[in-house]
């Protein structure tokens, strides 16, 4: 099989990281994976892991990138793909563009992933116009029947994201002099429970649910450090002193450290006692629940959006109402004192997510084909 996947770049992210973990299973079962992008700083590693790189302009939301749509159909006729996957609006237009002028009983089969739940407006349909459209959740699912039901060929499959359970294991210990080394650069956190929330810095993350937590949860507990894990967008570095402002007013500044972004999550993770995710407004999907759960710790979450569904699969003690925050202090207090385990559900592995997107390949190559 060769399967072609198109995004904007390659340089991280959610839809990034996918379509490598994809790309390396691909390369592994000996089939012909090939990503078309405008490049990035992760194009190496997927070259490394088996997948070729093809450049092409395919990210700019303008009209000069209709100029691509005849060079994409030339390239499929060339390289006749069994499978075309697209991941992004701009290349799923000039890629539904080129596809649509090819011969119907000849061209690829085009499947597209909604990763999103996307403005509603025309621009965003051309998500739902594939012959297969993947959701990566529930919630991702109904969003697409409820506003582009007109648009689909066929009822969207939900195959959710996945881990990578070698990467993220309960099994590995922490690194030697790993520990010693974060503690030294943060010694707040030296013989604390660690509460770890990571995400990136943005009003409707919920840092500001989880400072306020961490001080009323100081009131009762003296072994308690919050951890905020990650950094703010060039656009948005005031947030991150707003953040620390609020801490001061609340006179916590002592008790949470902003450690910014990581390359070594899972081990903060393994070495938190709970970890949080607190998203505000609905998220397609929650993968740091799922690698929380794939270490084996407890996880607390907001009910709502896709991190729900996940926290119902891998820890549903973990769940709380949208904003509450006496449950959240409630739930918080409970989980410190027991010795519950998160378990991850097989479904958000990252073999099933390879196994039932083949699977989903060979069901669309195996349909008749139509002229639409």
């Amino acid at each position: 099989m060769k399967v072609i996947q198109l995004l904007p770049a390659l340089n991280s992210g959610g839809v990034e990281r996918g379509t490598l973990d994809l790309g390396r299973a691909l390369a592994s079962a000996g089939h012909q994976s090939i990503v078309i992008s405008s490049g990035g700083r992760m194009v190496e590693q997927l070259q490394l892991e088996g997948s070729r790189h093809i450049s092409m302009p395919v990210h700019k939301k303008s009209l000069w990138s209709l100029r691509q749509v005849r060079p994409l159909r030339r390239l499929f006729e060339e390289l006749k793909p069994d499978i075309v996957h697209v991941r992004s609006r701009v290349p799923a237009w000039l890629t539904y563009l080129a596809w649509k002028k090819m011969n119907p009983q000849t061209r690829p089969r085009l499947v597209s992933t909604a990763h999103g739940l996307y403005s509603i407006n025309r621009y965003s349909a051309v998500m739902a116009q594939s012959e297969q459209v993947i959701a990566i959740s529930q919630c991702v699912k109904d969003y697409l029947l409820q506003n582009y039901a007109n648009f689909l060929k066929a009822e969207p499959q939900i195959i959710y994201r996945g881990v990578d359970t070698g990467e993220f294991s309960a099994d590995e210990p922490l690194p030697e002099g790993w520990l010693d080394g974060v503690t030294a650069a943060f010694p707040g956190l030296a013989g604390k429970k660690w509460l770890l929330l990571p995400g990136r810095l943005t009003r409707w993350k919920g840092q500001e649910d989880f400072i306020q937590l961490i001080a009323e949860l100081v009131k009762t507990r003296d072994d308690v450090h919050g951890v905020v894990l990650g950094g703010a967008e060039k656009n948005k570095q005031h947030y991150a002193e707003e953040l620390k402002t609020l801490a001061q007013q609340l006179g916590v500044a002592d008790h949470i450290s902003f450690v910014g972004r990581r390359s070594d999550i899972r081990h903060w993770y393994k070495q938190s006692a709970i970890v949080y995710n607190l998203s505000k407004r609905p998220e397609p999907f929650g993968r740091t629940v799922i690698e929380a759960a794939a270490i084996g710790t407890p996880i607390v979450g907001y009910d709502i959006g896709g991190p729900a569904e996940s926290l119902r699969a891998c820890f549903p003690a973990g769940l709380v109402e949208n904003g509450n925050a006496r449950q959240l202090r409630e739930t918080s207090l409970a989980l410190l004192d027991t010795d519950v385990r998160a378990v991850l559900a097989p479904e958000f592995t990252l073999d099933t997510l390879v196994e039932r997107t083949l699977a989903l390949y060979q069901q669309l190559l195996d349909k008749p084909r139509t002229a639409s």
